[in-house]
């Protein structure tokens, strides 16, 4: 994210701003942002983060499988296209999937469909911390899980994705 802002700033927009700078933590979910402009001010950003978390686990389970639907295949065609988010951009390139191998692109490739055709929508990793190999491993790893060990950690790597893009959104203020 290129725009910072201080937590003080954050709570004193306008709600239609606060949703618009917050509308990209959670992919393609400006819902979250949307339910928790109310409850401002936030003391610090584990609140807003909880908050926001809070928020997707009353949501209910359809509105958490579109939520975990909403992400992109980690290096599969919408990267490959350039149809990513910025966010899911600089994610995927900072644990090296932009420059994957013909041979890794192609265990991707495969990892992908598999856990497609298993779990009915995208490997959600927070990728922050990985490289390549470690991307491929946690893949196969699991890729074992059951459909709903599965969604539990689709959903828990969610909240850590959306807590790296609060910490790089929210900067602290200068004493």
């Amino acid at each position: 994210m290129s725009t910072t802002i201080t937590l003080a700033e954050l709570n004193a927009l306008p709600a239609e701003q606060f949703v618009s700078l917050l509308g990209g933590i959670f992919e393609h979910s400006p819902w979250v942002a949307e339910q928790v402009a109310a409850a401002r001010p936030f003391q610090d950003i584990d609140s807003l983060h909880q908050a926001m978390v809070e928020r997707i686990a009353a949501a209910g389970p359809e509105a958490r499988r579109a939520l975990i639907r909403a992400h992109p295949e980690l290096a599969g065609k919408a990267a490959i296209r350039g149809e990513l988010t910025p966010e899911s951009t600089s994610e995927q390139q900072g644990a090296g999937l932009d420059r994957c191998t013909p041979e890794e692109y192609s265990t991707l490739t495969a990892l992908n469909q598999a856990y497609r055709e298993k779990f009915g929508f995208p490997f959600i990793l927070a990728v922050r911390g990985h490289d390549r190999q470690s991307v491929i491993r946690e893949f196969r790893r699991r890729l074992a899980l059951s459909p709903p060990e599965e969604t539990a950690e689709c959903l828990e790597q969610i909240y850590k994705i959306g807590r790296f893009r609060l910490d790089d959104l929210v900067r602290k203020p200068s004493v």
